[in-house]
């Protein structure tokens, strides 16, 4: 039906051209100008605003235009938001394909007829929703995850540092999503617990190991006023979901259909895992739309930490350890190369394989024998066979258990506690028996890791040896002294591993790192390699 109003006072040209952007002149009648709406401009989100131009200039709908406007402004300009195990969906009277063609051509939305409406990635609702809202659009939140008014009952005891508030802070003016990189041992934990106090909304904590898992469900005990009944934990052993909920990589990924839909907030702790293939659609299919992202070393070596820009909001805050160590927040350190010979028979055995080795690989790098042995290539496979060989030749050679030893004696004697870090399970229990001391490697079985952490954590082993597991989430604040028998060229790894020595804990100035490499070797040139780079970010 056509929707009539009238002007009955004298109207001035500004105003006569304004009512004609919108509606169709009819003539006097009864000493009124009368109008109609353009039947094309019935059916736009902006009805509302030509309504209040109307009343703004004295017009007056009849009582049967009135009541048809009232429907048609509810009807056309509200957008319906609705959860789906594909993403959220747009429903609505109106044709949105123009508005939202910016996130079709960048893969963000895209029309499903199935749904018969506009799936939307969880990544950028947020930002959808603000552009819709813009255009004129009221849109209704069925899903409760983006406006809600039930709020938990949730309050942090913690005290910030200054920079722990800046980062809060600058989470919050973005949204409330990004990516917060601190060093390890500066508190990253705290900052996203104070953020889930600050929603007070259903939160999933994505971690990378089970250590880690507890250690967040310990500091959820310590710093939020929550019953226990509201905080589930979900890995191989328990599967318990609540409101506040703490998962593995692996076990978000195994129960995504009892996750997706249930959080409005999403941490990922060690983000810089999450741009991996399998780990992404974690981020793609978890509905939350507020997301904070926690790692040391955000950037990766691949580049694909622009994917975990997107899938996270961006980097919003950032300090290197040498900022957090000038300001005294974490343990200065000290990183002390040690280089070491090989045995006359380890040193006749490395020269012969590197022979074969650069003969078969003929000056390719490790990335195109990779690729070699793709395409079936035998003289590279044999050519990697070598070069692995090489390299835990290296990792085992006597003279790193012998300097690690000596290493380990004197710093005893002055008091340390001791990480050993290796990259071979064959070298740390080559190590840990030539020593006497704890192990714990990715075969160590959970009840015997958890008992052997928690008596490093208490002071009855000052000796720990650990492959790759211990690179992250593991939390003992006293320990002071590193040493590095094996490891990649990782700048992450090494800065990684350094973390765990600058937690502040009291009576601890200043943390060591020794790395133990063979001279000559390309041992030597990786230590160099990294030592420069530190130097450099210093």
């Amino acid at each position: 039906m056509p929707l009539i109003y009238r002007v009955c006072k004298w109207l001035d040209d500004d105003e006569f051209k304004r009512l004609l952007r919108f509606s169709d002149y009819l003539g006097r009648r009864n000493g009124c100008s009368v109008f109609t709406i353009k039947y094309s401009m019935i059916r736009s989100p902006r009805l509302q605003d030509y309504v209040e131009t109307v009343e703004e200039v004295g017009g007056e709908f009849d009582e049967e235009s009135r009541r048809e406007l009232e429907r048609l402004i509810e009807e056309y300009s509200t957008v319906m938001l609705s959860a789906s195990k594909q993403g959220f969906i747009l429903r609505s009277r109106q044709l949105l394909s123009e508005l939202l063609s910016r996130y079709r051509a960048l893969g963000h939305v895209r029309y499903s007829r199935e749904l018969q409406g506009f799936i939307v990635k969880p990544y950028v609702v947020l930002d959808v929703v603000s552009m819709l809202e813009a255009a004129g659009f009221k849109v209704k939140d069925e899903t409760c995850l983006l406006r809600c008014d039930e709020r938990l009952s949730i309050e942090f005891s913690g005290e910030l540092r200054s920079y722990q508030r800046e980062a809060l802070e600058s989470w919050m003016s973005n949204g409330y999503r990004g990516v917060v990189a601190l060093p390890t041992g500066s508190g990253k934990t705290i900052v996203a617990l104070a953020a889930i106090a600050l929603l007070r909304r259903p939160t999933l904590v994505i971690v990378y190991t089970r250590e880690q898992l507890m250690e967040w469900v310990d500091k959820i005990s310590r710093f939020l006023n929550l019953h226990p009944s509201l905080v589930g934990r979900l890995y191989s052993a328990e599967k318990k979901v609540s409101s506040i909920t703490v998962a593995t990589y692996q076990s978000a990924l195994r129960n995504m259909d009892a996750l997706y839909d249930r959080f409005s907030l999403l941490v990922v702790d060690e983000a810089h895992h999450l741009p991996a293939d399998k780990f992404r659609l974690i981020a793609e299919h978890v509905l939350a739309p507020y997301r904070l992202a926690l790692s040391a070393t955000p950037y990766r070596e691949d580049g694909r930490h622009n994917e975990l820009f997107m899938l996270m909001g961006g980097i919003v805050y950032e300090k290197s350890v040498q900022e957090l160590e000038e300001k005294g927040f974490i343990a200065s350190y000290t990183i002390i190369p040690r280089l070491v010979d090989l045995a006359p028979d380890e040193k006749q055995r490395f020269r012969e394989m590197r022979k074969r080795y650069l003969a078969l690989a003929r000056g390719r790098k490790v990335q195109e024998l990779v690729k070699a042995v793709a395409a079936g290539d035998e003289s590279a496979r044999k050519a990697l066979q070598l070069l692995n060989q090489m390299r835990r030749l290296l990792a085992l050679s006597r003279s790193k258990i012998e300097e690690t030893r000596a290493i380990i004696e004197s710093e005893l004697s002055r008091g340390s506690k001791i990480i050993v870090f290796t990259q071979f399970v064959e070298q740390a229990e080559a190590l840990g028996k030539r020593l006497g001391v704890p192990v714990v490697t990715g075969r160590t079985e959970q009840r015997r890791r958890r008992l052997i952490f928690n008596l490093f954590k208490s002071g009855r082993y000052r000796v720990l040896v650990l492959t790759t597991v211990g690179d992250e989430g593991i939390d003992v604040p006293d320990a002071n002294v590193g040493v590095i028998l094996s490891g990649t060229s990782s700048k992450r790894q090494f800065i990684q591993r350094l973390g765990r020595l600058l937690r502040p804990a009291k009576g601890k100035s200043q943390a060591k790192l020794y790395y133990v490499a063979v001279r000559g070797t390309q041992e030597e040139a990786t230590l160099r390699k990294l030592l420069r780079e530190i130097e450099q970010g210093r």
